[in-house]
Parts: C-alpha cells; sequence; structure tokens
C-alpha cells in the first residue's frame, strides 16, 4: 500500500478507534472464562532464579576491576623520586646490583665459623635498607633534596663497604683456618 492510502484508511477511522479503557480485573474474569471454556493451562513464565544472583556477581566484579585499576594507577615510591631526580634511579639501580652481587657472594662463604658475622651483616643491611626508604620518602615530601640525595648515596656507599669490610673478614678468617690446620698436620 501507499502512503497516500494508508492516510485515507485513518483519515476514514477517525473517531471509531475504542480509546477507553477496560474495567479492574478484566485479565482475571478473561483468563477465568478462558479457562472454564477449555482445558486450557495457563503457562506462567518461570523467571530464571539465577539471573539475579549473576547479576550482582557481576556488578560486585565491574567495582572491584575499576577500584583495581583505580588504586594502581598511583604511582610506586620509586617512580616519584625518578620524577623528582632520575639520576638517582640510575644511581640505584647500579648501587643495589652491586650489594646484590656482593650479598650472594657474602652468602656463599658462609660457613659455621663465618655464620655469626654473616648473619650480623644481614641485619645491618636490612636496617641501612629500612634507613634508605625513609630518605626516599623524605624526598618525596619535599624534604632538602641535595642534602637527602648525598644522604641516599652515602647510604649506598656504607652498605658497599661494609659488604667489603665483612668479605675481607671472611677471607682472613679462612686463611688463619687454614694456617691453624697446616700447623697441626706438622
Amino acid at each position: 500500500m501507499k502512503e497516500d492510502n494508508l492516510d485515507t484508511i485513518f483519515d476514514s477511522l477517525k473517531g471509531n478507534f475504542d480509546t477507553e479503557e477496560p474495567n479492574n480485573g478484566h485479565q482475571q474474569r478473561f483468563i477465568e472464562k478462558l479457562q472454564a471454556s477449555s482445558n486450557v493451562v495457563t503457562v506462567h513464565k518461570k523467571k530464571n532464579a539465577w539471573i539475579k544472583p549473576w547479576s550482582i556477581a557481576a556488578s560486585v566484579a565491574m567495582l572491584c576491576a575499576l577500584a583495581f585499576t583505580f588504586f594502581n594507577n598511583q604511582k610506586s615510591i620509586d617512580e616519584k623520586v625518578a620524577e623528582i631526580s632520575p639520576e638517582v634511579s640510575k644511581t640505584e639501580f647500579y648501587f643495589a646490583n652491586l650489594i646484590e652481587e656482593q650479598v650472594k657472594e657474602l652468602q656463599s662463604e658462609s660457613t659455621p665459623e663465618t655464620k655469626k658475622i654473616i648473619d650480623d651483616t644481614m641485619v645491618q643491611l636490612k636496617k641501612l635498607e629500612d634507613n634508605y626508604k625513609t630518605l626516599e620518602q623524605d624526598l618525596i615530601t619535599g624534604g632538602n633534596s641535595k642534602i637527602i640525595l648525598s644522604a641516599m648515596i652515602t647510604n649506598f656507599q656504607t652498605r658497599i663497604n661494609l659488604l667489603q669490610d665483612v668479605l675481607e673478614q671472611i677471607t682472613t678468617i679462612k686463611e688463619l683456618k687454614n694456617n691453624t690446620e697446616v700447623q697441626a698436620t706438622l
């Protein structure tokens, strides 16, 4: 049908449309009459009981993902320090690798005779590392950056010197032990 034909049909039906609301209970009466007239079984849509819990779980998962994304975007202390002084992050990387190598060497030298000195050294290194983290925090909060940066470098140097001294002491202990064993065999 063309659009003009539709317009003429609706124009001719104007005023003949039923726009009145049905009386209260009309639907219920209609269903009762329908059931009485035939053996029709009414089928009620069974709502899926699992939809609501799954939708709640999906909402919670979405909120958790958003919260994780928000909190994960917070910059770490190392990133903040690198923003303040890019040279510090390069220096820290260099010193940290050097210290890590010396710690591995120190731990490889562990014997019953050197265990106590190695354990004490590890405790001192932990204290120095905690001190370094405090210095990093001070740098971020806006302390005097030149003094703090100098203290951070001194901290690294102190750790390296401590490790070198302990490694020298371990060497001395080994030499003394070897000398004593040689004299005992003579």
